[in-house]
């Protein structure tokens, strides 16, 4: 017989989740991740943000969530930060950032930026809490790429390299920390209704072109994107690990929208 119990093999209970990030799908997954039972920690680097989300989750005052203003480009302060939090059983990174602009446009402060906060900004997120992690020989850490870690269009090269680049990095991370029995994977969203994506929405005809790229023709909720996070971050996913979860309504298993005629 399995040691997993069926009937609770999603919930979190009794487990400490920290989400960097809690902006748009950060606060959305924070919300989640409290919803099945975690202890959440909220960092963000605007602490307004932080708290504003910790006070929304599940049980807020009985379970003790918590909320840190923190900059993930602080590697001592980071690292501090997770020193002071102790046990981490699931940390979610959605930190990042996108200057929408063709490659020959792109100014070397910009390309810092990106490249800065989506791909070291990862990196030093996981060097801090991945250790603790290790030591205690348990831990599931989801880190939130993008369909452009797969496929690219014309203005989001750096972007997109960067998520190529944190996926790479999930799969060494995977090989790496699996060992000593931690998890590490992606969760990709593809188009979702966020701040970050208000100037393609505010665009009808550009906005419609996306919703109409993936099989389900339209763009997603932030709150679709959290239940990968909340399953990988579970024992129903004890044996998933170097994945990259691929949350786009088909963006990427479809060659567009175009349907050819069929003989009768």
């Amino acid at each position: 017989m399995t040691s997993l119990d069926y009937s609770s093999m999603f919930r979190l209970d009794g487990k400490h989740a920290v989400v960097l990030g809690v902006g748009g799908i950060g606060g959305e997954v924070a919300a989640g991740l409290a919803a099945q039972g975690a202890r959440v920690t909220c960092l963000d680097k605007d602490n307004e943000v932080a708290e504003g989300v910790r006070d929304g989750l599940a049980d807020h005052l009985s379970r003790a969530h918590s909320a840190y203003a923190v900059d993930v480009l602080d590697e001592t302060s980071l690292e501090l930060q997770a020193e002071q939090l102790g046990s981490v059983d699931a940390l979610v990174m959605t930190a990042a950032m996108n200057v929408r602009k063709r490659l020959l446009d792109y100014t070397a402060e910009e390309f810092e930026k990106v490249v800065a906060l989506n791909l070291r900004g990862t990196f030093n997120a996981v060097r801090a809490f991945a250790p603790g992690m290790v030591e205690r020989e348990a831990g599931s850490i989801v880190v939130y790429t993008s369909i452009r870690a797969v496929t690219v269009e014309p203005g989001q090269g750096v972007y997109a390299a960067t998520k190529a680049g944190v996926m790479q990095l999930v799969r060494t991370w995977s090989a790496e920390l699996g060992p000593a029995g931690v998890r590490v994977n992606a969760v990709a969203p593809g188009v979702v209704e966020t701040p970050l994506t208000q100037q393609i929405r505010d665009d009808e005809g550009w906005g419609r072109a996306y919703a109409e790229k993936s099989a389900l023709s339209r763009w997603a909720k932030p709150e679709e994107m959290v239940g990968a996070a909340c399953w990988l971050a579970s024992d129903a996913a004890s044996f998933v690990t170097g994945s990259q979860v691929m949350v786009d309504g088909g963006w990427t298993a479809i060659d567009g929208r175009f349907t050819p005629p069929f003989p009768s």
